[in-house]
């Protein structure tokens, strides 16, 4: 029956983490953005972000400083993740959770998780990057030889008409997701929730 229902009849969070580098075994979360889509609608009004003060900073890795900026210092008086996570579940459990990439963010999540003692909520899922390469497909079905997609979520969104945000930001990626996906669901006429997750 879930699957059936109307795209939007169902709350999405768009989601986006900045994490210390790209391995969740090793690597922290250091930044979470989530941002609501309700009745169709981006709330802003509601997103949530929050900065997170890993276990130990002094060990922290560097690798993804580069492209978050986010320094030791600006950290060192965030909340720990056992004090965010909670906040992030009580709003998976409400709807389906949104990202691009969603492969990455899951993995952090699910490490984030199990180290705090949670249960990993299996919320419904839908990968802006999936829709993506759907709309690429169809785009490009009859085109010998067809360019490769552009993924990355500033390149999908100027492919796409929409203007850039600062990049590498937890709740600017996050909103930067749910407008994405307004538009590809447009693009894709997807009306039930069958057809996009």
């Amino acid at each position: 029956m879930f699957s059936s229902r109307r795209w939007d009849q169902v709350v999405f969070w768009a989601l986006d983490l900045e994490m210390s580098g790209l391995q969740a075994n090793a690597d922290r979360i250091l930044s979470v953005g989530m941002v609501p889509i309700r009745a169709g609608v981006i709330r802003y009004g509601e997103r949530f972000y929050s900065l997170v003060r890993p276990p130990d900073l002094a060990g922290l890795s560097t690798e993804g400083l580069r492209a978050h900026h986010i320094l030791p210092a600006d950290i060192v008086h965030a909340p720990p993740l056992g004090d965010v996570l909670p906040e992030v579940d009580r709003r998976l459990r409400e709807g389906t959770m949104l990202a691009h990439f969603a492969q990455l963010d899951l993995a952090f999540l699910r490490r984030g998780y199990r180290r705090c003692g949670m249960r990993w909520p299996h919320p419904p899922l839908v990968d802006t990057m999936n829709l993506l390469l759907e709309h690429h497909r169809r785009r490009q079905q009859w085109t010998p030889h067809p360019p490769p997609p552009r993924t990355a979520l500033a390149e999908a969104r100027a492919d796409l008409g929409l203007p850039p945000y600062p990049a590498h930001n937890a709740l600017s990626d996050a909103l930067a997701t749910a407008e994405l996906f307004l538009v590809l669901r447009s693009h894709l006429s997807l009306v039930k929730l069958r057809g996009i997750r």
